[in-house]
């Protein structure tokens, strides 16, 4: 009597055949899978049979079952007596690893198993010297034995091989069953991606909901598929079409209109024309061609919870549906819950490595190869790319030599203007100076003092500061604000040089921030009027609304009551030129180039949580300013119940981008997550890892400003921009103030060339940040089309035109595709039911653990 054992990777003993006298008596199974995984055999004799004899016998039938069987993949034979059924040795079991990574006992445990299973397998390699030649006769019938074997008397564990197996031929990896931990990990960022879905689509801040996006091309998106900056990444093309075959939508009106696609600046009048002087544009902003619309029979009120809503005639509900406080607190309590999750701030750590780590091994790979692409485009270089400063303030726009310019020629031409009223006296420009003790001759960069230099790190108080020149606030009310005693000429005047110098260089853009400060309710009719009066139109330039978190200041000094005073000044005039734009003419004409609102201030400041419940607007009345998270759902709240009546109207909507994330607490950017299209400075996402793998999922647009942080809170060298670039953040590069920061007449190509050399940018990474920042722009779709590609709002290349954006192809195909796999291992369907990924419609999974049976199984598939 003699017996054939076979004893796999898993180290399973099973008994395969009987023999006696030498001969194959009985064969009960046999498992056969191409996997690649090579078997090993130990034969033993019992009572004198003969090795050689039995090992040729058996040889023999196995081919004869192999070249026979219906089935390639499973053979077996059933007339088996049962005395001669085999037995099974259990293979060793290895704890099951609580998320994506073994922890360090599972791995000594582990390491101990593998230890023993290669100690155990030299000893079965000196027992047996015939293995090899058998292993190699089954090899050379092109079967390999399926790693897993089923036992006869296990039904489910049969038909589990039997998956196994086919998915295994197919060159597809099995799909890999989740922890518990790990499925409540992904339904959780899932949640949170919904979530910011939810209050994006109630504010009407994606591509499609703004009027002015319609083009008479471009006639919006699905609803599921729309997102703030185009079409989702995994929501897949939408189908082709031209406006013959669409829905009809009023095109969007640019007045006064772009200029055409080539043309050159030229100065053939003394004086700035307000359309920067382009030959082929031939039409000045002229405030009586403007079409003011009347009056619309819905109305608004405030409600109790200081939330302007908007009502149909005799209706006493809303028309439309505004998160209220309490479900925006509980949906941010939410996240802050997630984030700080010890497991889930381990894995978006780590994945963030992957991400970086696999996009430096992209750039050694593909860096010469993105050089030819963009070496055979034509005319386009760094030069002649559209760029957008996303993020600079108005009244630190313009450079110090600039600012300290305008002034010296004030001084010398128009002495005798009457700038100011002080101390009951109107003073002229010439009494000022002379109150200062200075002249013309005496002025210079250093006498003005208005750079941020080592004493304002940490200092936002002394920054606040610089906006004075000379140190004196006199001089900035007379040369740097809109509302003073000359009505903001000065200003203007130097907006306009400031427009001048951008229409010159043609490639650069602006969106400038202007302040609302909340104070009295006619603050919006004297800023539009400033800006219609003196005809402030570019086409270079778009403006935003920043409204300063300076409720204390305000209820110190008696401007205002309650919080609800705020709200009021803020709002009510927007609600009011919505309902019947005749009631605020200007204001209505200065809003179709308003693209969005900001909140400003100090995010250092302490946040005391003095209330359990934090009281309504009309109640808040201590001395004390509400937290960041309480300033944000109000102005959202707001501006989401405005945009949807606007929409309905057919006027332009606008987006919330708001400063946040440069200091202060971890919830500044989860309000903005939920809440915002795009933020500003955000580099504390370097200290939340699963705060920035959100930002990175939904691909929320930062406008970073390295200057500026260098100067005020973080050095240059750690500033987390290269580090955000890598690892795929929609990033974009940003001035903040020029005044302050830079130098030169150009500060942005300033920020792009400082970065370039520090962070050793390459070109295509420097056309990217320039691309991003054109897609994170409020300019009118016509433009954007004009600038980066008839399609920049599908995902990957298919949106891309190498031509107009000089980033490479492969560069965004890259990006999409590792987007993709992210979105599909996150959004993953049946994460209760053992799956770890969705397949698309060819079978392949997308979303697979990177476990190392995975990988390889991926690998030979690919082979």
């Amino acid at each position: 009597m003699s017996s054939i054992t076979w004893r796999d990777e898993r180290l399973q003993d099973v008994e395969l055949a009987e023999t006696k006298g030498g001969y194959i008596k009985s064969l009960e199974w046999v498992a056969f899978v191409s996997t690649g995984v090579a078997l090993r055999k130990e034969m033993t004799l019992q009572n004198g049979g003969t090795g050689s004899s039995a090992t040729s016998a058996f040889s023999a039938d196995l081919h004869h079952l192999t070249s026979t069987a219906t089935d390639p993949q499973i053979l077996k034979i059933d007339d088996i007596p049962p005395q001669a059924k085999p037995t099974t040795t259990p293979p060793p079991q290895i704890p099951e690893s609580r998320d994506a990574f073994y922890g360090y006992p599972e791995e000594r445990t582990f390491q101990h198993i593998e230890e023993k299973m290669w100690a155990h397998r030299r000893g079965s390699d000196a027992r047996s010297d015939g293995a090899a030649s058998f292993a190699g006769s089954m090899l050379g019938h092109g079967v390999a034995a399926d790693a897993r074997v089923p036992s006869p008397f296990a039904e489910e564990l049969e038909e589990e091989a039997e998956e196994a197996a086919k998915s295994a031929m197919d060159g597809h990896p099995p799909e890999t069953v989740l922890s518990s931990e790990l499925v409540h990990l992904f339904q959780s960022f899932q949640r949170c991606l919904e979530l910011r879905d939810k209050y994006t689509r109630k504010s009407c801040q994606r591509l499609g909901d703004n009027p002015k996006d319609y083009d008479g091309y471009f006639q919006g998106l699905e609803d599921e598929s729309a997102d703030v900056n185009g079409v989702k990444p995994d929501a897949g093309l939408p189908p082709r079409s031209s406006p013959s075959d669409t829905k009809q939508a009023k095109r969007w009106k640019v007045y006064p209109s772009p200029p055409p696609p080539h043309w050159h600046w030229t100065d053939d009048k003394e004086a700035v024309s307000v359309d920067g002087g382009y030959s082929g544009s031939g039409k000045e902003f002229k405030f009586e061609e403007c079409d003011i619309p009347g009056n619309h029979g819905w109305d608004f009120k405030i409600d109790d919870k200081g939330v302007y809503q908007v009502y149909e005639p005799d209706q006493a509900t809303p028309a439309f549906d505004i998160p209220s406080i309490r479900e925006y607190f509980v949906d941010l309590d939410y996240i802050l819950g997630v984030i700080s999750d010890g497991p889930t701030k381990s894995y978006a750590f780590r994945r963030l490595k992957y991400l970086a780590s696999k996009f430096t091994m992209y750039s050694l790979l593909n860096e010469f190869q993105e050089l030819a692409d963009m070496k055979r485009v034509p005319h386009r270089d760094f030069y002649n790319l559209r760029k957008v400063d996303t993020h600079v303030h108005h009244s630190s726009s313009m450079n110090q030599k600039h600012l300290l310019r305008f002034i010296k020629s004030k001084m010398k031409r128009s002495p005798q203007d009457v700038v100011i009223f002080r101390d009951s006296a109107e003073l002229t420009l010439e009494q000022v100076f002379q109150s200062l003790k200075l002249t013309a001759y005496d002025l210079s960069i250093d006498t003005l003092d208005m750079h941020a230099h080592q004493d304002t790190f940490h200092r936002f108080d002394k920054f606040n500061l610089k906006y004075n020149p000379i140190g004196e606030s006199r001089l900035r009310e007379i040369f740097l604000k809109t509302d003073n005693f000359i009505k903001g000429r000065y200003l203007a005047e130097i907006t306009k040089e400031v427009m001048t110098d951008l229409e010159q260089s043609k490639y650069q853009n602006c969106e400038w921030r202007l302040s609302i400060y909340g104070r009295s309710p006619d603050e919006w009719d004297k800023l539009a009027k400033w800006i219609v009066n003196n005809k402030l139109y570019s086409h270079n330039v778009r403006w935003l609304i920043q409204v300063p978190r300076l409720y204390d200041v305000y209820k110190a000094n008696g401007s205002i009551k309650t919080f609800e005073d705020i709200v009021i000044n803020v709002f009510r005039p927007l609600f009011e030129v919505t309902k019947d734009p005749t009631t605020h003419p200007e204001l209505h004409v200065f809003l179709q180039r308003v693209v969005g609102f900001d909140t400003v201030d100090d995010e250092s400041k302490a946040e005391r949580r003095i209330y359990k419940k934090f009281p309504y607007p009309r109640v808040w009345d201590t001395n004390q300013s509400p937290p960041y998270s309480y300033w944000i759902y109000y102005m959202f709240a707001n501006m989401a119940s405005l945009n949807n009546w606007r929409r309905l109207r057919g006027f332009n909507t606008f987006v919330f981008r708001p400063h946040c994330g440069e200091a202060g607490d971890t919830d500044h950017l989860t309000s903005a997550f939920l809440t915002s299209h795009s933020i500003s400075h955000g580099i504390l996402l370097r200290k939340v890892p699963a705060l920035q793998y959100l930002f990175y999922l939904k691909q929320i647009g930062i406008a970073m400003s390295p200057l500026s942080n260098n100067a005020l809170f973080l050095t240059y060298e750690r500033n987390p921009l290269p580090d955000f670039f890598k690892t795929g953040l929609n990033v974009s590069l940003s001035t903040d103030d020029p005044l302050q920061f830079h130098f030169t007449k150009e500060p942005l190509l300033e920020e792009y060339s400082v970065a370039a050399h520090i962070y050793k940018l390459p070109q295509s990474s420097l056309a990217e940040l320039a691309r991003n920042s054109v897609i994170q722009s409020g300019f009118e779709m016509e433009l954007k089309r004009h600038w980066i590609g008839q399609e920049w709002y599908l995902p990957g290349a298919a949106g891309n035109d190498i031509n107009k954006t000089n980033v490479p192809n492969i560069r965004l195909s890259y990006r999409h595709q590792t987007l993709l796999e992210e979105l599909d291992m996150i959004c993953a369907k049946n994460h209760g039911h053992g799956s770890a990924g969705r397949r698309d419609s060819h079978g392949h999974g997308h979303g697979m653990l990177p476990t190392a049976d995975n990988v390889a199984a991926r690998a030979m598939a690919r082979h």
